[in-house]
């Protein structure tokens, strides 16, 4: 797959919406995952931790933040979507490493995680088939509108995505890399 093959960045058609920055001492744009950020599934032996994020410059307005990381190049059609943080209150500015387990304590009071691609909760590592390409995996924190999006655990990406479109007013990424 080359650059002008790829599929667009996530949430590339969605409005415009300013930008404020995200950074991270476990991830960087275009640097390789480590093996923390990797699946445990897929023939991959990583540590499924969801990488430390923090954030700012988000406009005055914010009510919450979503986090959510995606694949775009997998292999589906549609991607893959690894993680799903809604309803962050705005007053949260950073998460810690393997904040998004499955362990609902490790996240702020009120805090929701929708299903992943993998069926399950909370963050699912890296894990791009063997032989493709260097995958890019979009980290983005959406400053909203909203105190709390209309959302369940149950809720797919896709409903998330949905939801995002109409509420978010600013939008942060990093886009880390993985291949085999």
């Amino acid at each position: 797959m080359t650059d002008a093959t790829r599929p667009p960045l996530t949430f590339s058609f969605f409005p415009d919406v300013p930008s404020f920055e995200v950074t991270s001492d476990d991830i960087a744009d275009g640097v390789a995952l480590s093996h923390a950020q990797v699946a445990d599934i897929m023939g991959y032996s990583g540590e499924n931790k969801s990488p430390q994020l923090s954030w700012s410059g988000f406009p005055a307005e914010t009510k919450s933040f979503t986090i959510t990381v995606h694949d775009p190049d997998a292999p589906t059609g549609s991607g893959f979507w690894h993680w799903l943080a809604v309803n962050i209150p705005a007053d949260v500015t950073d998460l810690a490493t393997g904040a998004g387990s499955t362990n609902p304590d490790e996240l702020p009071d009120g805090v929701l995680q929708a299903r992943n691609d993998a069926g399950t909760v909370g963050y699912v590592g890296a894990a791009p088939p063997s032989g493709d390409p260097a995958h890019r995996y979009v980290h983005t924190v959406h400053a909203l509108d909203v105190e709390q999006l209309d959302v369940d655990a149950n809720s797919s990406a896709a409903v998330v995505g949905f939801n995002l479109r109409f509420h978010a007013i600013a939008r942060a990424q990093i886009v880390p890399v993985f291949g085999s």
